[in-house]
């Protein structure tokens, strides 16, 4: 399967024409019908209901027609970055990071480094702590913020601050009459929502962890992909979920209660390479000690 054969697909499905497509791609029609038939022969199944006006997708259609779009949005999203990084005359700077730790005091401290470097062009990836070490192997990220621990040849993580998690439930929720500490005990006759999905191990096995170290095992746990989903879960009285403190302000429908015990924390890691002398980069660590 070549670019080419999903872009004659996706015009295809959405102009619901072979006459039409074709005027729009700029090439005859036989040759795009025969595009498409080899594109269905190479993968065993048809893509069109043919002999229908206008023309209809499969079942098989409709799925490659959805995944066609997002890749090949990729694909321009890919042309017009390296296009803008050939124009570009700062270095870029690639930060990877997760989303969680946008609530607290970091995002003070990017907008301060790059204030600092007009010279670099600062971009910041959201990506999971796992997938930040083979982009830190393969140097496309200068430097990680996540919250999970690994031993990882060639990496370095240092912990720079444990963030206390707290209980996020809906307003009708039985435990958002009280305001003090909920017992850790207290969670497990609800359905527990954790994040993301995957990859794993992730933060959410971080979450699973807590309880199961503590002899304790959750009536039910849904996974969601991501904090923003897992708190409109909440609100929608699917259960509750362990959000890091300083995450408690994203909702304000939301009733946040600290919990009892000690220790129920998630920490914020820096990842590096071992041994990079990157001057941007001990500038950022400087910053983020200070």
């Amino acid at each position: 399967m070549e670019l080419r054969h999903l872009r004659y697909f996706q015009m295809v499905a959405a102009e619901r024409s072979f006459t039409r497509a074709a005027e729009r791609l700029h090439i005859a029609q036989p040759p795009l019908s025969r595009q498409i038939r080899q594109l269905e022969e190479e993968l065993g199944t048809e893509l069109l209901v043919r002999g229908s006006r206008p023309l209809e997708l499969t079942e098989a259609g409709r799925l490659l027609y959805e995944h066609a779009i997002q890749v090949l949005d990729r694909v321009d999203d890919i042309h017009w970055s390296l296009r803008a990084l050939g124009g570009s005359r700062r270095t870029v700077y690639p930060i990877g990071l997760v989303g969680s730790i946008l609530y607290g005091s970091l995002p003070r401290v990017l907008r301060r480094f790059r204030a600092s470097r007009p010279d670099l062009d600062v971009r910041l990836i959201e990506m999971t702590t796992l997938e930040q070490l083979p982009a830190l192997r393969d140097h496309r990220i200068a430097i990680g913020f996540g919250r999970l621990s690994f031993q990882e040849p060639g990496i370095v993580q240092r912990v720079l601050h444990d963030e206390p998690l707290v209980v996020a439930v809906s307003s009708d929720s039985p435990l958002a009459a009280g305001t003090g500490p909920v017992p850790l005990a207290a969670l497990v006759g609800e359905t527990l929502l954790v994040y993301p999905r995957k990859p794993r191990p992730s933060y959410a096995d971080q979450v699973l962890a807590l309880f199961r170290d503590r002899g304790l095992l959750p009536n039910a746990v849904v996974e969601a992909g991501e904090l923003q989903t897992a708190l409109g879960l909440v609100a929608c009285g699917v259960g509750l979920c362990l959000v890091p403190d300083s995450a408690s302000g994203s909702r304000g429908d939301l009733i946040y209660r600290p919990v009892a015990e000690p220790a129920i924390t998630s920490p914020i890691i820096v990842s590096t390479r071992a041994g990079d002398d990157n001057e941007a980069t001990a500038a950022l660590l400087a910053m983020v000690t200070e």
